[in-house]
């Protein structure tokens, strides 16, 4: 914007602040996909099949011998993964409610109110990244015991189906119910929680991750089940999760559906193991 005063540019985000969050959105969510493409080395024209990630450091066999060092190397390799795996699959999910939010901001200030939008994002992100911690405490753990395959896929068929079946109960509980309610309509938890400038922004961004979390991670435990490295499963169930807050499987029908699928196909998994 070659000429324009700094308060003029500021004027000019201003009005143009949705298209912004959505670029910023945009950006961030296919990074966070060409990364993970990148790991798996993906041929799109038709190469590896499978799609199955290989992340330097994964190999836990591998790094015997290397001794502590080794060990927080592999950590910090599957933590990064997991959380831009997060960021992908969840951030989408999540793009209503911070387009929501910067509605509010702008109906609340006289200002630009991006960066707090950024920091309300930032605040989400925090949250799965805290998930992140978690989730390669147990991607280590089962890698170390032998219990997944080299795409990380349980490899006992009654753990299987008991992720299955802990998934599908979870659908039927209140506190999924509530969770997923929240990530639906999140404009009685803004009303009822708004506070002003960058320290409310992030306050509420981490109460809205907390909610989503909420509703999310029994789900995440079904990554081991198809393969955390295959990417097409980390893409359907990414699918599954944006249906479920947008559309008709948030919907108790819907709910039940699915948790009944799930309670089926761990039942099936634990018949045929």
């Amino acid at each position: 914007m070659p000429g324009l005063s700094a308060s003029t540019a500021v004027e000019w985000i201003a009005r143009r602040e949705r298209a912004v969050m959505l670029a910023g959105l945009a950006v961030t969510i296919i990074l966070a996909w060409a990364w993970l493409l990148a790991g798996a080395g993906m041929d799109m024209g038709g190469g590896r099949s499978g799609a199955s990630m290989d992340m330097p450091g994964m190999d836990m066999p591998g790094m015997q011998g290397h001794g502590g060092s080794g060990i927080w190397s592999a950590a910090a390799v599957v933590f990064a993964m997991w959380t831009v795996m997060m960021t992908a699959m969840m951030l989408p999910s999540a793009a209503p409610t911070v387009l929501l939010f910067g509605a509010l901001s702008r109906s609340r200030a006289s200002t630009t109110g991006f960066p707090p939008v950024a920091i309300f994002a930032a605040g989400y992100v925090l949250v799965w990244t805290a998930f992140s911690a978690v989730a390669t405490t147990a991607h280590m753990t089962l890698q170390q015991a032998a219990l997944v395959s080299p795409m990380l896929r349980v490899t006992s068929g009654i753990l299987a189906g008991l992720l299955l079946i802990a998934a599908g109960i979870y659908q039927f509980t209140p506190l999924k119910a509530a969770c997923l309610r929240h990530c639906r309509s999140p404009i009685q938890f803004f009303t009822r929680h708004w506070r002003p400038g960058t320290a409310g922004a992030l306050r509420l961004g981490v109460l809205h991750g907390g909610y989503c979390l909420g509703c999310c991670w029994v789900l995440m435990g079904l990554l081991f089940v198809g393969g955390v490295m295959n990417l097409w499963w980390v893409a359907a169930l990414a699918v599954f999760i944006l249906v479920e807050k947008t559309a008709f499987l948030g919907a108790w029908g819907g709910r039940m559906a699915s948790g009944t699928g799930l309670v089926l196909a761990g039942a099936v998994a634990l018949a045929v193991r």
